[in-house]
């Protein structure tokens, strides 16, 4: 079995033509500072660690930071957790989805989609569908979440709702060129009137 995390995992999503936010490795102070501004600010700055699960609760993650200055406080709040790295990110505002690939013994891969971000695991808004999918099966599995009424435009505002459905249809193919993917998690998916954008993932295979 084989791990692919952040950024190799983000990799490997690009290279299938899913949309990932522009991203790059750092070491040290000086490089995370060069490689940000080639990303062009705001960008997101995490610690790169397989062993950290939950980064948010560990502090092991700052987001939207706007400059120089700021970037340069958030290294050195953080560069005393143990990892491999820094991973540095364009920040995308938006809303926070979920998406995901497993493969299950009885149906085969099996695709889901949610609410993302910090509460996946307290609210549990997932829907599920064996792939590969069509429009017609990402329509409904939307649509039993509600994850959707956001999406549909709550309180006034506009999402890209096609570019959700396009990325639903190509990540249920992924399986036909991979099948040894055991799981693919993407937790963010950020979504707003522009584009939906991957901005973390993880994906296991055999």
């Amino acid at each position: 079995m084989r791990v692919l995390l952040e950024k190799e995992a983000e990799d490997f999503l690009a290279r299938n033509r899913l949309n990932v936010t522009p991203r790059a490795v750092a070491k040290n102070e000086k490089e995370v500072i060069s490689k940000a501004k080639k990303i062009g600010f705001p960008v997101v700055l995490k610690v790169v660690s397989s062993r950290i699960i939950h980064k948010t609760e560990k502090g092991a993650v700052k987001v939207d930071i706007r400059d120089e200055k700021e970037l340069k406080k958030a290294y050195r709040e953080m560069k005393h957790i143990s990892g491999e790295g820094f991973l540095i990110q364009k920040f995308i505002p938006g809303e926070w989805f979920l998406v995901g690939l497993k493969k299950d013994p009885s149906f085969g891969h099996v695709l889901a989609f949610g609410t993302g971000g910090i509460y996946t695991e307290v609210l549990k808004d997932v829907s599920f569908r064996v792939c590969p999918v069509s429009l017609k099966d990402v329509n409904s599995m939307l649509e039993e979440t509600k994850a959707f009424k956001v999406l549909s435009g709550a309180r006034g505002r506009k999402y890209n709702l096609s570019a959700v459905k396009n990325l639903l249809l190509k990540v249920s193919r992924l399986p036909r060129k991979y099948p040894e993917i055991l799981e693919l998690d993407v937790n963010p998916l950020v979504v707003n009137r522009k584009q939906a954008v991957i901005v973390d993932a993880r994906v296991v295979l055999e």
